[in-house]
């Protein structure tokens, strides 16, 4: 325990750091957007290279991608139903705050500095939850306020094609369906970028914190993370209680408390929301999602 709740700590002082040196004008919000890219395009696809190298293709890994549709779908609907009586925008925002799952910038750093052996499940559920973030959660919140979906199928796919994190995915998964190995020399150079994949994501976190907010916002804020994070607590109760296998279980429990991913906050400002309510709904939940997981794993354990 008292290695998780160290570790937990670092990741915070990181978070923590990232923050203070943006304070102190050392770095701006705007440095964040370069980390990101460094992120995106090299420490994070080489950290899913190497936690995927030696990957066995087993049925639970599906059992993790068709997870990641339904609960997607879930979180939509229950968006839906908790934003009813809301204007066309909040309830786009709403729906769009309480589902998706930020895995690449926060649960695969998380989960590689505590439990490496369970990213390559994590992996899996992130390919689900891409589709979903890529263009599936906008087709179905457009359904449902009542506007015509601009996205189609072939747009998903070119969207997913041009993200390396998923392509690095859909490399590995390929590869290791024909138990492909990549040269041991590859493998130990990508490894140098992917131990650097934590702590630049936890600095991008602190770089992009945001906590200001219009007084006005904060009912609507509140409603949108008590949703996101109390149906969450419902299912790690659900989740933990089912006899799954323990690192499935863990993978799954830990997603309960994932923050709003990127593509979210994007989707929600071109809805017509106010960026400082969206920035500053994403920031908390960052700071949730910390402490959420990681009471998570010290309850469940490795």
């Amino acid at each position: 325990m008292e290695t998780i709740i160290f570790n937990a700590l670092g990741l915070f002082f990181i978070i923590l750091l990232g923050y203070s040196l943006k304070r102190l004008n050392l770095l701006s919000k705007a440095d964040g957007g370069t980390l990101s890219i460094i992120i995106l395009y090299l420490t994070l696809p080489a950290a899913i290279i190497v936690n995927l190298a030696t990957l066995k293709i087993q049925a639970n890994l599906f059992f993790l991608l068709l997870a990641a549709f339904v609960l997607n779908c879930l979180m939509i609907f229950i968006g839906a139903l908790f934003s009813k009586n809301k204007s066309m925008k909040e309830r786009e925002y709403f729906m769009y705050s309480v589902s998706g799952y930020n895995v690449g910038n926060f649960t695969l750093p998380f989960l590689q500095s505590f439990f490496p052996a369970a990213v390559p499940l994590l992996a899996m559920f992130d390919m689900g939850n891409s589709i979903m973030l890529a263009g599936g959660t906008t087709v179905a919140i457009d359904k449902i306020v009542g506007e015509k979906a601009p996205v189609s199928a072939f747009g998903i796919v070119k969207k997913l094609l041009k993200s390396v994190p998923f392509s690095a995915y859909l490399l590995m998964l390929i590869l290791r369906s024909g138990e492909i190995d990549l040269p041991r020399a590859l493998i130990d150079m990508l490894q140098l970028m992917a131990n650097a994949n934590t702590f630049l994501s936890m600095v991008m976190v602190g770089l992009y914190l945001e906590l200001k907010l219009p007084k006005k916002s904060y009912a609507l804020v509140k409603r949108a993370l008590g949703v996101r994070f109390g149906f969450g607590l419902i299912l790690f109760v659900l989740f933990y209680l089912l006899p799954l296998p323990h690192t499935v279980k863990i993978v799954l429990c830990l997603l309960c408390f994932a923050p709003i991913p990127t593509f979210s906050v994007i989707n929600s400002v071109q809805a017509g929301m106010a960026p400082e309510v969206v920035g500053f709904t994403s920031s908390i939940s960052f700071i949730i999602g910390l402490f959420g997981m990681t009471l998570a794993l010290i309850f469940i354990g490795i």
